[in-house]
């Protein structure tokens, strides 16, 4: 019986460790991940972006216009290689 009881123990505490786990990515990660495909999705369709793509516009799904969108982290590739000339 006391066998029974330490697997029970073993088995409690896994489960609330893998629950932590996932509470810990609901709470910090995933909010980041969603950020992150939010503005890939309309940087990817960002229209009148200045020079350093800081400032684009784009349209959001309820066909709102928005000018505050910061592309520079999404076009990185591209400006580095507008600035070494490279092609």
């Amino acid at each position: 019986m006391k066998e029974a009881t330490g697997e029970l123990n073993m088995t409690v505490v896994t489960v609330v460790a893998i629950a932590a786990v996932g509470a810990f990515f609901y709470a910090f990660v995933w909010p980041s991940i969603q950020r992150s495909i939010t503005a890939s999705t309309y940087c990817s369709s960002a229209q009148g972006c200045d020079e350093n793509y800081q400032n684009c516009s784009y349209t959001d799904e309820d066909g709102e216009e928005h000018n505050d969108l910061d592309c520079s982290g999404y076009y990185e590739d591209l400006l580095k290689d507008e600035t070494t000339g490279a092609e």
